[in-house]
């Protein structure tokens, strides 16, 4: 077997930056121009001469930064790339950024003027400095993945203990208990979505799924309650422009939604006896989706901030958001008119076909 390959079964985790993300985007250009920045500054006398210089070479620093970010982006859709040693990709960050930056200065060396427009600039010590710049981004983004990998721990276990939290659990099941000498159907999918419920609890919170999928697991959930609380919950799906071929295509993270719904149970129909209506709009605008989950709003326990009532819960959804897609995603919280609004925005992720 090739050393470059592993098995698929004992793959490690891609090391190679989303160069597709805004956010990984931007933060690389940002610390490449300004380390070059630096760098020309202290190289001259003045400050001034040093602001000259780097705007004179930013033509090579935008072209090199963008192209390597570009190259990297569609390399990392491949899966022979995604699947090798964690050793050979981070080579190809180093090789990436050096190879585009020698072809861009030889491409510039044809043109007359060069030589006195980019006097300091060699191919030998254009290639080195993007290489070290290439390893050294490929190393920030794998620690900053490392950094947030214990709120993904933490975001399993959170969601394994929650659902297998005593009352509800023990609810479910009495729920369950008294529908099978009356409804026997009913009673067994109620446990057939149950054991779907605890069966996706015990997935990696990394994992990907299809947005069918996640909506077709909080139905699962809703169904349970509805078991329990009856007409006090009431649900309304709305979704717009989004189409069957976008639920199923869409990639979310696992476990996403339902823990909003769980929130929206307990704190907006759990503590009132009358019907209470959670809303859920699905819409889709261009390459992303956004989703907005409302539900009554009682001033105890749910709340727009702090760390009070499921706000923890909203804390390590963005977590996963940040780690998942960076800036790209958001979640957000509002209450209006008596309404508790909870706002999610993310990427429109297609899965292959």
């Amino acid at each position: 077997m090739s050393l470059f390959m592993i098995p698929r079964s004992a793959a490690t985790d891609t090391v190679i930056p989303d160069c597709c993300n805004i956010g990984v985007m931007f933060r690389s250009m940002l610390a490449v121009n300004l380390a070059v920045l630096l760098a020309v500054i202290l190289h001259n006398d003045s400050v001034r001469v040093g602001l000259i210089d780097f705007v004179e070479s930013s033509i090579v620093i935008e072209l090199a930064g963008l192209w390597s970010l570009f190259i990297l982006c569609g390399l990392r859709r491949f899966r022979a790339v995604r699947h090798a040693r964690r050793w050979a990709q981070r080579i190809l960050c180093m090789l990436v950024p050096a190879l585009v930056t020698a072809a861009i200065i030889r491409f510039l060396s044809s043109f007359e003027g060069y030589a006195s427009s980019f006097p300091h600039l060699t191919v030998p010590g254009g290639v080195l400095a993007a290489a070290l710049f290439g390893i050294a981004l490929q190393h920030y983004f794998e620690l900053r993945t490392r950094a947030f990998s214990p709120a993904l721990v933490e975001a399993r276990l959170q969601a394994l203990q929650a659902r297998i939290r005593p009352h509800f659990l023990f609810n479910s099941l009495n729920a369950v208990l008294s529908l099978i000498r009356t409804a026997p159907r009913q009673a067994e999918t109620a446990l057939e979505d149950l054991a779907d419920l605890f069966r996706v609890c015990m997935r990696d919170a990394r994992n990907m799924t299809s947005l069918e999928e996640e909506i077709r697991l909080c139905r699962q959930y809703l169904s349970i309650e509805k078991i329990r609380l009856g007409e006090r919950l009431q649900v309304h799906w709305e979704r717009g422009n989004v189409s069957d071929a976008t639920l199923r295509r869409a990639q979310v993270p696992a476990l996403l939604l339902q823990p909003l719904l769980e929130n929206a149970v307990h704190y907006g129909v759990e503590p009132v006896s009358a019907p209470s209506v959670i809303s859920v709009r699905l819409h889709r605008s261009i390459d992303r989706i956004q989703i907005v989950i409302t539900n009554s709003y009682h001033g105890q326990g749910q709340s727009a901030g702090g760390k009070t009532g499921n706000n923890m819960a909203l804390i390590n959804i963005r977590e996963r958001l940040a780690l998942l897609f960076d800036v790209e995603a958001q979640l957000t919280t509002s209450v209006v008119a008596g309404k508790f609004k909870v706002h999610l925005r993310f990427p429109y992720l297609k899965s292959p076909v």
